[in-house]
């Protein structure tokens, strides 16, 4: 087999050999080889934020004259062009490395020193005119960068994927809670049969728990909006020009559309990471939200026939490999498990976190990767939940009207009339018997047939104002 080209590059501790194709460097390659653990790599979106971290960072030090116009203009374009994800395969390394993120920031600066170089007419790995750390990262550290860009990632993909996903499905729950306002069910406390309520209720409740959701991410944007570049190494800001944390912000935002400033303690958001914490607080909530919403769906369309089936789930095309024409409610599946996953990130982010020490905290990698992996899913299967599951499902009307007549709790709302001790009378003779409680009350001489009719009227059970009028009666 034919041996792939390399180049030979020459950094403090040596030569390494770098294939010829790949625009990292010698830093980059030596933590290739060293850090050979697992296969998770940092998504798109990290990279992509590095790029406008980059560019950010010259358009600043442009601005305050600490980089040359020129070379300026190189770096602005090299990390343009990472920004636009036309160099995300030239990132190769696993989150497994140094806890402060150094050789993914190492990673994009040779990225964008060697395609900055290629533009000014220079081969790859010649550190010139552009060299990686005293141009591309001048006036930052990996300290104050790699948290930026966490910061960075973080809130374009809340903001552009999984807040997005979540009002579309709250948009499409709220149909289906409009859709199916008139129709009269049996609701369950403990698993067991309650007093009537509409179909409507139940997903008005499911649609103020994402709306909930989109609360609490939102709420977590402020802190995500304040950011720790500037600070470089610990946080006083050695070797950065005076207001390049102002500059940075500024520029970074007129670039991405949110709105930065600089973070007013350089020393916390360096060391800690509570507004990560807190996001992957958030995404755990909405996880617990969404799993209950799968489930309840679930079990609410189990059957066809032996199961509860009052909600009919759409098709999805698959089925059984042993029981033909079975069909599965595998997008709840899907979004029961994508829950599951982001309740185990929030663990790992929470314990990372707490990691810091003095004035760093040294598990950024493992933190972001597991906040935008988060984000992520919940954005890809809330969106395929609410296009290719919630829009078209269904209800059986029919099932629903017999699970209501032949409810033993239909006769709660006789407590006013007859007092608490005659109505357990009726449901225990109807468990008994086997037969509907409004026999047992006629049987048991309680109330006439149109009586019993006009106070166990379901339509009135479903609202509080139609518990209180049955009181009058």
């Amino acid at each position: 087999m034919l041996e792939k080209p390399v180049r030979t590059e020459r950094d403090v501790f040596g030569e390494i050999d770098i294939p010829a194709d790949r625009y990292w460097g010698a830093q980059t390659q030596r933590a290739l080889e060293l850090f050979a653990i697992g296969e998770e790599r940092f998504p798109a979106s990290l990279v992509r934020a590095f790029g406008l971290q980059k560019l950010a960072a010259a358009r600043a030090n442009r601005r305050l004259g600490a980089l040359d116009v020129e070379l300026a203009a190189a770096i602005e374009a090299a990390a343009d062009e990472v920004r636009q994800g036309k160099f995300d395969m030239h990132f190769p390394l696993t989150i497994w490395q140094t806890g402060s993120g150094t050789q993914t920031n190492m990673n994009a600066n040779e990225v964008i020193a060697n395609r900055a170089n290629e533009r000014l007419g220079q081969p790859l790995g010649t550190k010139s005119p552009v060299h990686p750390n005293d141009h591309v990262n001048r006036s930052q550290s990996s300290n104050d960068s790699f948290p930026t860009v966490m910061h960075l990632a973080s809130a374009l993909e809340l903001r552009d994927l999984l807040i997005p996903a979540l009002i579309e499905l709250n948009a499409a729950l709220e149909v289906k809670a409009a859709e199916f306002e008139d129709v009269i069910k049996i609701g369950r406390t403990h698993l067991m049969d309650a007093v009537p309520m509409t179909m409507g209720q139940a997903f008005d409740a499911f649609a103020w728990q994402v709306a909930n959701g989109i609360e609490r991410l939102e709420n977590t944007l402020p802190r995500l909006a304040r950011l720790p570049q500037g600070g470089t190494a610990i946080g006083t800001g050695l070797n950065a020009p005076k207001g390049f944390d102002v500059a940075f912000c500024e520029e970074v935002s007129a670039l991405s559309g949110v709105e930065f400033s600089p973070n007013p303690s350089k020393f916390e958001g360096m060391a800690a990471h509570d507004a990560l914490a807190e996001v992957s607080g958030a995404l755990n909530v909405v996880a617990v939200s969404l799993a209950k919403i799968a489930n309840d769906i679930r079990l609410l369309g189990s059957g066809p026939r032996c199961g509860l089936a009052e909600l009919v789930v759409p098709h999805d095309g698959l089925t059984s490999s042993i029981m033909p024409g079975k069909r599965n409610p595998t997008l709840a599946e899907v979004l029961a498990q994508a829950t599951y996953q982001v309740a185990g990130n929030h663990v790992a982010v929470t314990m990372a976190a707490a990691a810091g020490t003095f004035e760093l905290n040294v598990a950024k990698p493992v933190i972001i990767y597991n906040v935008l992996q988060s984000i992520r899913i919940l954005a890809d299967i809330c969106r395929i939940f609410s296009r290719r599951l919630v829009k078209d499902l269904a209800v059986d009307r029919a099932r629903l009207a017999a699970n209501v007549a032949n409810s033993l709790m239909i006769a709660t709302s006789l407590n006013p009339v007859l007092g608490y001790e005659k109505v357990a009378q009726i449901t225990a003779r109807a468990l008994k018997e086997g037969c509907t409680p409004r026999e047992a009350a006629l049987a048991l001489g309680f109330l006439s047939g149109e009586e019993y009719d006009r106070l166990t009227d379901a339509r009135r059970m479903i609202g509080t104002s139609g518990t209180a009028d049955l009181a009058t009666d």
